[in-house]
């Protein structure tokens, strides 16, 4: 997560478009449906899991909505986990009590006093950190999680009933617990103890597409049926019209209606890219945002990924690649003959491993309407530098 400051007149300005880190406030683009179904299954104890491709704005909606769900709702308490550096169940347990307990203390005293009170027989350790945010570690004895691991499941709604409240838990990277030693046994033991819950909610949700389907709408599994899935999709280009030209008018810049429409096309809707791409464009621009310049700067822009993309197809198999060629090309029937013998794809039997191997690794996506790459920048480099 990074912010570009940019020097003008001696004074530093912050670039008005946000991506790689939590779209916040004015910088977060619409999603007005998305955000009332949120905070309506918030208010109404209704179980979410929230899914769509990596970097398609998840985390910037559940922080919006949570944002929103305060201002206006002042009896639900927030629990917000990532776990993207969560590894075993040990840290999972412990990032759960931690993050509750702040959740309702304001005070380090009663951060020590709920923790001796609530998780005693854990034999807690909290440490504080000199920052004036109030951070602090929890460590427990991992013997005695074992043997009740349900007093730190449970522990939210206990206190929810205790402060008369709801509770809405809130986890991000939710398919990182298919990294834990055991993910299935952990899987029931979450769905066993969270399904009892009166007082509290979940909202779950991660950026591997597929394997967040397979764990919540797989009949084997324990999610299965486990509350609302929501599918997020691209903003409409409408969407995003309206927010680039306002975000260079606010900064005294004028764009072009060209130069707007190019930015989304480019980026093909994608979240992160047409507001990378939008900002390339406006640290460009003195005056006014043509399509010259945008041009440049998605030039610049798939440049400066090259080497990314070169390592990334270095990991891929030949058949992998071919399929990738095909899919640029916009080859309509993948498994007919034709395209297997003109793309070298092996046999028809061998298409379905290529699809699962590029859906895993996150390079592709199979919708109603075919395979797509996910990347649009990539697909780009595909066709005009690797494949040309």
């Amino acid at each position: 997560m990074f912010i570009i400051f940019v020097m003008q007149s001696g004074k530093s300005m912050e670039t008005p478009f946000v991506f790689g880190k939590i779209a916040s406030g004015k910088s977060f683009t619409n999603r007005r449906e998305d955000s009332r179904r949120l905070i309506n299954n918030f208010e109404s104890g209704t179980n979410t899991i929230l899914i769509s491709p990596r970097r398609w704005g998840k985390s910037s909606l559940v922080h919006h909505s949570v944002g929103e769900c305060n201002a206006t709702h002042g009896k639900i308490r927030f629990i917000m986990l990532d776990l993207f550096k969560a590894r075993t169940e040990e840290q999972f347990y412990e990032m759960l009590a931690r993050e509750t307990l702040i959740a309702f203390s304001s005070r380090i005293d009663d951060i020590v006093k709920a923790s001796r009170t609530l998780l005693g027989r854990f034999l807690p350790k909290v440490t504080f950190s000199p920052s004036p945010d109030m951070e602090f570690e929890l460590s427990m004895d991992w013997e005695e999680i074992k043997r009740a691991p349900d007093e730190i499941l449970q522990l939210p709604e206990k206190l929810a009933a205790q402060k008369k409240c709801k509770v809405v838990v809130c986890i991000d990277e939710f398919q990182n617990i298919a990294n834990f030693e055991e993910p299935l046994a952990f899987q029931k033991k979450l769905r066993a103890s969270w399904q009892l819950h009166k007082n509290t909610s979940y909202c779950l949700y991660g950026s591997k597409k597929n394997m967040m389907i397979h764990v919540f709408n797989s009949p084997s599994m324990p999610f299965y049926k486990f509350g609302d899935i929501l599918f997020l999709e691209k903003l409409d280009a409408e969407d995003w019209h309206a927010y680039i030209r306002g975000q260079f008018r606010k900064t005294k810049k004028k764009i072009t209606v060209g130069a707007i429409k190019l930015i989304i096309g480019l980026a093909v809707n994608h979240p992160y890219y047409v507001q990378q791409l939008a900002q390339l464009s406006w640290l460009r621009t003195t005056e006014k945002c043509d399509t010259t310049i945008v041009q440049e700067a998605f030039a610049g822009l798939t440049q400066q990924l090259s080497m990314l993309f070169h390592a990334q197809m270095d990991n891929l198999s030949n058949t992998q690649i071919n399929f990738l060629n095909a899919v640029t090309d916009k080859a309509e029937h993948l498994s007919a003959k034709e395209t297997i013998n003109k793309y070298r794809l092996g046999t028809s039997a061998n298409i379905q491993r290529i699809k699962q191997a590029l859906l895993l690794k996150e390079i592709i996506d199979v919708t109603p309407a075919g395979v797509e790459l996910l990347d649009p920048v990539f697909e780009h480099w595909l066709k005009d530098y690797y494949f040309a």
